[in-house]
């Protein structure tokens, strides 16, 4: 089982938020089928949290970043 670390849409149209998550990677973006709730992104506000013991968990597990934007942010606020 391939695990990515993803964003998940969430809210409605002109107000979308994001989730991010643990996901096996043959399920679609928006499946209910996360291993876990790894944050949350709002970009509106810029608003980030994150739950960095979570995610340091499953990449050493390894799980991978979904796309450059994930493994950003990643770098930055886990460093």
């Amino acid at each position: 089982m391939s695990v990515r670390i993803r964003f998940s849409l969430r809210g409605k149209p002109g107000q979308r938020s994001f989730r991010l998550e643990a996901i096996d990677s043959r399920y679609k973006r928006n499946s209910n089928n996360f291993l876990e709730i790894l944050g949350f992104y709002n970009p509106r506000t810029k608003e980030i949290k994150l739950d960095k013991e979570n995610i340091r968990k499953w990449i050493a597990h390894g799980a991978q970043p979904a796309n450059i934007k994930i493994a950003k942010m990643l770098k930055k606020h886990l460093s």
